[in-house]
């Protein structure tokens, strides 16, 4: 095993016995959800799930997009894919906009059951003419199906959005404003029919409406604060590849 190598992390451990908010992101009471198990022996035990490099074109498509819609912040005035499908909205200018777009920061709240710091870092937030606010997630993707939610493992997109709205509607800074249930996914579909590449990837952009439903959230924060105030391990969900995988090691390994 090579030297730089370490499974096991020593920060950002749960700790029963502390007073302190703990901090826990959307992705992770999301892995609670898919697996507590998993969840529980990240944040109590420090080792968490192998990695995946990161999707560098994906966070490009990110980064100019919200580049785009800053050009219109700063303008007041609507971008063209809101006046294309009929919003009547414009981004959300707001002097916290970069932290709640930041990976480590996001929109936060402190969940008083628990003491979980939750945050999620958003793509955008748009305002309409009446001062609600829309939640909104960039995607990209290259496919020649017809870009739509209706696929089982976009799931996971909605329960994002979800959390999203979620947070926003308890944040402190945005307690003045109503959080709309429909928020927008503005999908990003990089186009492979084109003659050739010539130093450029053309995308169609489809803006995706999608109304939320965030019931399931406080039972899953409950859930996932029962699991790390125990010292028992729970139970693997029974679809988690990873737990499968680590148990057919253990079979090979006694």
């Amino acid at each position: 095993m090579s030297e730089f190598y370490n499974p096991r992390r020593t920060r950002n451990l749960y700790d029963p016995e502390s007073k302190e908010p703990f901090k826990l992101s959307r992705s992770k009471v999301d892995l609670s959800l898919e697996c507590p198990r998993c969840f529980y022996i990240d944040r109590r035990r420090g080792v968490g799930r192998p990695s995946c490099p990161g999707f560098s074109l994906n966070s490009a498509v990110d980064n100019l997009l919200k580049k785009e819609f800053d050009i219109k912040r700063a303008e007041g005035k609507p971008h063209l894919l809101m006046t294309t499908y009929g919003l009547k909205a414009v981004p959300f200018q707001h002097p916290k906009m970069e932290e709640w777009r930041d990976t480590f920061k996001g929109v936060q709240y402190l969940h008083p059951e628990t003491n979980f710091l939750l945050f999620g870092a958003v793509d955008d937030i748009w305002i309409d003419e009446n001062d609600n606010l829309l939640i909104v997630d960039y995607k990209a993707t290259s496919t020649e199906k017809e870009i739509t939610l209706d696929e089982e493992w976009k799931d996971c997109y909605k329960r994002q959005m979800e959390f999203y709205q979620y947070l926003a509607r308890h944040n402190e800074d945005l307690g003045k404003y109503k959080v709309s249930d429909t928020g927008y996914f503005v999908y990003c579909n990089g186009q492979k029919d084109r003659e050739a590449f010539d130093g450029r990837l053309d995308f169609d952009i489809k803006v995706i409406p999608y109304k939320g439903n965030g019931d399931w959230i406080e039972d899953a924060v409950l859930n996932a604060h029962k699991y790390l105030i125990s010292d028992i391990i729970p139970e693997p969900h029974p679809d988690c590849d990873f737990c499968r995988y680590r148990e057919e090691v253990e079979k090979e390994l006694t």
